[in-house]
């Protein structure tokens, strides 16, 4: 068994030490572009005043001939936009694919002090991650990057699902997790090709009315639609968790439908995510209104702090309890208020900061 305290070493001489802690910068949405894609490319410094991360998709979307094209851009994106605070992430391909090993040893060797995090799709258990923390070390030895380069997990396969936990735990290059509910569903067999969201055929149903010990014919049944992926993401979220990493919910494939999408990230952003996908510009906006915590909520969660310094006691604020769990949860959301308002100067005002 490797010793703990070999966990905070590099794996290859001359890579940067492992962080310690994983970084908690501005992190609503994971805004995705095709980097081989010139009208895309030109609007990127705009779309990164708007966005917390934009990533360059090397994998599903970017059709076979376009895999190269989709690298080099990322690449001449790398060297050449500046993004200001904005992250720089990319997905490459599938492990078992015949181009990740290009896209690792290019994108390191290239621009490895520009990329925060490689998001790796399809993680199946802790020896994906073993394998891609070893080969970056590698390359970052060999390129003389300076800091680690974080791997972010894509959750979408039920062999993923099951070894959660130890995934969350297999490297200290581990940045956090999203959540990937089409392939997922494709690796249960569900019998949907939704890209997230509800479906009106998972519902729960009120009883029945019953008259003489028979069941009412005729009547209206109450019922509600029910969200497939709550289990899923709600594990997610506890394995990164414990383990010091930020969970994300993935993409909500119906752009068109910006109410149900909303309602997803909101559901997520309750959970515990600290954001989700952004497919589309659309979506970054709705993704900053979720993930960013209500001026109302802030508002009262400083109030608390102010009132209750140590955390200590049992208060009573506003006509509502108070004690060390509730001071504790207002420590969650006036730090992410904070963080949120040195980006975002509208924030920063309704916020009070």
């Amino acid at each position: 068994m490797r010793s703990p305290k070999d966990f905070f070493k590099p794996l290859c001489v001359g890579a940067p030490d492992p962080l310690r802690e994983i970084p908690f910068p501005p992190s609503r949405m994971i805004h995705f572009f095709d980097a081989s894609n010139e009208k895309m490319v030109a609007k990127l410094p705009d779309t990164a005043a708007k966005a917390d991360i934009v990533l360059g998709n090397l994998e599903d979307a970017v059709p076979l001939d376009r895999k190269v094209p989709a690298r080099e851009g990322l690449v001449k994106v790398g060297k050449t936009i500046d993004l200001g605070s904005t992250q720089l992430w990319t997905r490459v391909n599938a492990l078992d694919s015949p181009w990740v090993l290009d896209d690792l040893t290019t994108l390191v060797t290239e621009i490895g002090d520009k990329l925060d995090v490689i998001m790796v799709p399809k993680v199946e258990g802790p020896w994906d991650i073993h394998y891609v923390d070893r080969l970056l070390a590698q390359l970052e030895a060999k390129a003389g990057v300076k800091k680690p380069i974080l791997i972010h997990a894509l959750l979408e396969t039920a062999q993923g699902v099951a070894h959660v936990e130890e995934i969350a735990a297999a490297s200290p290059r581990m940045q956090g997790m999203s959540f990937g509910p089409a392939d997922l569903a494709a690796s249960r067999r569900m019998k949907t090709t939704r890209v997230g969201g509800g479906h009106p055929g998972y519902i729960s149903m009120s009883d029945p009315q019953i008259e003489d010990g028979q069941i009412v014919e005729g009547q209206t049944r109450i019922t509600a639609q029910q969200d497939p992926w709550h289990y899923s993401i709600a594990r997610m979220v506890d394995a990164c968790t414990m383990n010091g990493l930020l969970p994300f919910y993935g993409p909500f494939g119906d752009i068109k439908d910006v109410v149900a999408c909303e309602a997803q990230f909101r559901a997520a952003f309750l959970l515990g995510c600290v954001g989700a996908w952004s497919l589309h510009p659309v979506q970054i906006g709705i993704a900053k209104k979720v993930f960013s915590p209500p001026v109302d909520e802030v508002l009262f969660a400083k109030k608390v702090l102010e009132a209750i310094p140590d955390g200590a006691g049992v208060h009573m604020i506003d006509g509502k309890m108070q004690d060390d769990a509730t001071w504790k949860q207002c420590q969650v959301m006036v730090t992410l208020a904070k963080m949120l308002a040195e980006k975002d100067p509208e924030l920063k005002e309704a916020y009070g900061f």
